[in-house]
């Protein structure tokens, strides 16, 4: 799930990032969950288990009136989609990123 919050004062969006575990019964046990994202050239960002939601859970400030492709690694070895992100674009590996907008609509 993706949560943005825009600021007034600033080109910037605080985007939250959140994995829910029990969007698919398979994660329920996971023990790790990185964000993997073109806006930090692809490099692991390692997210917080919050218990009281069952999510990881990480943000990050990106500029504005952008896109930005990403997917989280689930235990270092399953790729998954955030099933609520602004669009879906064919990669590389012929699978599908999921990218999230920080274009401000009024």
């Amino acid at each position: 799930m993706l949560k943005k919050r825009f600021f007034k004062t600033k080109a910037e969006a605080d985007v939250t990032f959140e994995f829910a575990c029990d969007a698919n019964p398979a994660l329920m046990n996971s023990d790790t969950v990185e964000l993997f994202a073109d806006f930090n050239q692809w490099q692991a960002l390692p997210m917080k288990f919050i218990k009281k939601d069952n999510v990881f859970r990480t943000k990050v400030r990106l500029p504005e009136n952008q896109q930005f492709h990403f997917r989280y690694l689930i235990n270092s070895n399953e790729w998954q989609n955030d099933h609520n992100a602004d669009l879906y674009l064919p990669n590389a590996y012929g699978t599908e990123n999921s990218v999230v907008s920080t274009l401000r609509t009024v």
